[in-house]
């Protein structure tokens, strides 16, 4: 058994551990793909799928706009709240730490694996929450900065 199977069963053992389902069954999808030298699709899923996982993601919380009858006067109501105004400056930051990580997984995509282990030992130990390789991706990118920053 190569190296890449034992390391795609490791991640799917610490996805069981961490009760983290997406994981295993990514973990599982890869498995299959690889043994069944569908390696095509991995090209296919290394440029588009964090693309098709966002769309996923704002289908998700867009939804309740949609469906909700009292959604627009409630989202109005929020800004004029301070909680409201305070995500909406959250959100802003956000997607900026968010770009930041997208920007470092594409120039070091190595260090994925270090955050999801990071992800993992959250989940496991912390009872945290996976929010995605893009958060913990603009975090890296940030304590990167400010490392940099102390350093020099």
């Amino acid at each position: 058994m190569g190296t890449k199977y034992v390391l795609i069963f490791i991640i799917f053992a610490l996805g069981i551990l961490a009760k983290s389902h997406l994981l295993s069954l990514a973990a599982i999808i890869l498995f299959l793909l690889k043994t069944l030298r569908l390696h095509y699709i991995f090209p296919i899923l290394e440029n588009k799928g964090l693309d098709l996982g966002l769309l996923f993601l704002i289908l998700a919380v867009l939804t309740p706009l949609i469906t909700d009858d009292n959604a627009l006067a409630d989202l109005m109501a929020t800004f004029k709240s301070p909680a409201g105004i305070l995500a909406l400056i959250g959100g802003v930051l956000a997607t900026q730490l968010n770009g930041m990580g997208l920007k470092l997984l594409e120039t070091e995509p190595h260090l994925i694996v270090q955050m999801v282990l990071g992800s993992l030992i959250g989940i496991i130990f912390l009872d945290g929450i996976p929010v995605g390789p893009l958060m913990a991706g603009g975090l890296t990118a940030l304590f990167l900065q400010l490392f940099q920053l102390f350093v020099s």
